[in-house]
């Protein structure tokens, strides 16, 4: 520990001043003269807007950062945590628990297409589609409500890839990693057909992949979660399509998207011994019931007339089925002696959640007077989310029925340098739910069915001074509007009498974001430092108790922070990038009592620095080095609510990993290697939430290697 303290505080020193990734790509930069910092524009705010124009912490992870980072690791969450400050480490599984955004759960978006299920999280959503049809991410930080239900810590909208160049175009991409183990070998193929005209572009693509086992720092192999779901021994494929046309001023483009993964059931998880250090490992052998899967399909209609009375509508309308299936296990909960023994009765858990909405949005500059501009629209949404026991066909979470429709208006005026905006959003929700017992766990309690209905405003107000070329200080306020996890809620109702209508549970969480920041972006680089206070009045907490259930407690979370993150461009060809974060949570053990509760692992990630270099040693080749620190977190010694245990304890580690790419009269090669010393290490959750548990203490992979080949022809 004594090394690897000083290197953590030169890492975070280093953040401070030069620190965050070379997000501006050319794929959404407007050119500028030679010399001058080239604009940067997002989508995820309902509109195309520089982002030296939005009042907030926004972050754009362009394609370069992308191909580098999925050479690395194919892991989305990975990406995430590399390139977002405030992201918490990644689990490296299927499922996603503990992966949260400044300490709450963030809305995931695929071109604006929610994939997120707020009503029954089942941490899952982390993957639906395919990464290599990813053009660039866009992280809204912080509380909003301008794209509706379930952004209470930030947005997170994917951008799928649209044709560049006229013409028809061929692509093919091979990816394959492995740590020389005969079962660890990764591998995907994927192939693209592009075309582009002045009036019509079309964009298909189709993948397979497959996934081995992995082996940690000391070639023991890893455990593998096959209950929750894991990346590990599995396999996936993905059918993307999108086709546009264009009429003047007008477009209409159709998005398709067909993502599985599942696991491929040839391993089983071995417990390891808590008490001696010993971490979870696997086992050839197959593992009772089906192995765990995740099905999504998702479609949209996307309209836009640029240039109606004076201004831009855009129209989308989209469907998104999700579905998750997890493997089978005799816990607890699952057992009912009217079917079986107790303790004999395996079962597996599956989530379907439907989505039907529509998003309407209509901006037009210089209303009434030039400089003001007026954003309006109106978003529907229907959510029918259950969970179901498949081996056994018994309801846990009955069918929640959700609708809501929210107006919204804002407007921003550009006085010279300043910009000032404000805006209010209305969320007229309902929820429904028809009369259901709960399993026998719980007392086989009858539920009677009802409604409740909410009504909620949220706002946001805020302000950008382009106060000096290429420097900009801003202030914000916003709101995000949000649902606890009502399945869990209502899963796990256990005493008599009671009805849907009258658990204060699923009342709504309203979080407010208040934060200011300060920006630099100029032709050699860029910085970014922002200090946020994210408060909700009635939050939601998941507390896990002695017998191993999670409860969901209605109590307030306050969340504080500050990030700093920016390139430096000293020559050309080299570039020098970094972050670093500071999160602290805290809630109450219950209402009214004092905010001396520290949020846990599920709910808030460690601090985190982040320290890389890119070099153009070539002129068609490129070298990428980067490192991550985690700092230790010790959290709520000694403090027990009811029978959850809260006592958390975190070691933290740095990882270092390489790439190199080079473009060739073949194609595109690259290599590299993900944790380049071959760090033994166990990751953050698994020390931290699960550390008394043998069958969830996960390392993390040791030393591996991966090559890449792409071509387009």
């Amino acid at each position: 520990m004594t090394t690897v303290k000083p290197i953590c505080f030169a890492v975070a020193a280093a953040c401070a001043f030069m620190a965050a990734p070379a997000f501006a790509q050319q794929d959404q930069q407007e050119r500028a003269p030679e010399g001058e910092p080239a604009t940067v524009v997002v989508t995820a705010t309902r509109g195309a807007k520089a982002v030296d124009k939005i009042p907030g912490a926004v972050s754009v992870i362009g394609q370069q950062e992308l191909a580098a980072q999925y050479l690395i690791a194919d892991d989305p969450s990975q990406a995430l945590a590399t390139y977002i400050p405030g992201y918490a480490p990644s689990r490296q599984k299927m499922t996603s628990t503990g992966e949260s955004l400044r300490g709450r759960q963030p809305l995931i978006l695929l071109d604006g297409i929610p994939q997120s299920n707020p009503l029954r999280a089942g941490m899952r959503e982390g993957y639906f589609a395919d990464s290599a049809i990813i053009e660039r991410i866009e992280v809204i930080n912080g509380a909003s409500a301008v794209q509706g239900l379930g952004a209470t810590g930030g947005i997170i909208n994917y951008i799928t890839k649209t044709p560049k160049a006229n013409g028809t175009s061929f692509g093919v991409n091979v990816r394959a990693a492995t740590q020389f183990r005969s079962d660890n070998v990764d591998w995907k193929t994927g192939y693209s057909v592009s075309h582009k005209s002045d009036a019509f572009d079309l964009l298909a693509y189709a993948s397979v992949q497959r996934r081995g086992m992995g082996y940690d720092g000391n070639g023991r192999r890893l455990g593998i979660d096959s209950v929750q779901g894991d990346t590990l021994d599995s396999h996936g494929d993905d059918l993307f399509f999108k086709i546009g046309r264009n009429f003047g001023d007008q477009r209409i483009q159709l998005s398709l998207n067909r993502f599985n993964m599942a696991g491929d059931g040839d391993y089983r998880n071995e417990p390891g011994i808590v008490a001696q250090g010993v971490t979870t490992t696997s086992s050839e052998g197959t593992p009772p019931g089906e192995p765990a899967r995740n099905k999504v399909r998702s479609a949209s209609i996307d309209y836009r007339h640029a240039a109606l009375a004076g201004g831009a509508l855009t129209v989308q309308l989209f469907k998104h089925d999700f579905e998750s299936l997890y493997g089978a296990t005799a816990v607890a909960t699952f057992q009912d002696i009217r079917i079986a023994p107790n303790g004999t009765l395996w079962d597996q858990s599956h989530i379907v959640a439907d989505k039907l909405g529509s998003r309407i949005t209509y901006v037009r500059p210089d209303t009434l007077v030039q400089g003001l501009e007026l954003t309006v629209g109106m978003d529907a949404l229907k959510d029918h989310t259950l969970q179901r026991l498949a081996a056994t066909d018994r309801t846990w979470v009955p069918e929640l029925k959700f609708r809501s429709l929210a107006p919204f208006a804002q407007l921003e005026y550009e006085i010279g340098p300043v910009t000032l905006r404000g805006g209010l959003r209305r969320e007229n929700a309902k929820l429904e739910v028809d009369t259901y017992t709960t399993l026998a766990a719980y007392g086989r309690r009858e539920v009677q069915g009802g409604s409740a209905e909410f009504s909620e405003s949220v706002r946001n107000v805020g302000a950008v001074w382009r106060l000096a070329p290429g420097w900009s200080v801003f202030a914000a306020s916003s709101e995000g509007f949000g649902l606890p996890d009502a399945g869990l809620v209502l899963r796990g109702v256990n005493t008599p009498g009671q009805s849907v209508s009258n658990l204060i549970s699923l009342q709504p969480i309203v979080t407010r974001n208040n934060e200011v920041g300060l920006n630099w972006r100029g032709a050699y680089g860029h910085i970014g430092f922002s200090r946020y206070d994210s408060r909700s009045k009635l939050g939601s907490v998941i507390r896990i108790n002695s017998a191993g259930v999670g409860l969901v407690e209605r109590v307030p979370t306050i969340v504080k922070g500050w990030e700093a993150n920016g390139e430096w461009r000293p020559v050309k060809r080299v570039s020098v990038f970094g972050s670093y974060a500071v999160t602290d949570g805290k809630t109450a053990a219950a209402q009214g009592a004092p905010l001396d509760l520290d949020l846990g692992a599920r709910s808030q990630g460690p601090d985190k620095a982040v320290l890389g270099a890119n070099w153009g040693f070539l002129p068609k080749a490129q070298l990428r080095l980067q490192a991550t620190h985690l700092f230790d977190r010790d959290i709520n010694i000694g403090r027990v609510v009811g029978t959850s245990k809260l006592e958390e304890h975190f070691t933290g580690y740095t990882l270092a990993d390489a790439a190199v790419s080079w473009d060739t009269a073949y194609g595109r090669f690259g290599a590299s290697i993900e944790n380049l010393f071959d760090k033994q290490y166990v990751g953050y959750y698994s020390q931290s939430a699960a550390a008394t548990d043998p069958s969830g203490t996960y390392a993390g992979r040791g030393r591996t290697f991966a090559v890449n080949w792409s071509r387009t022809f």
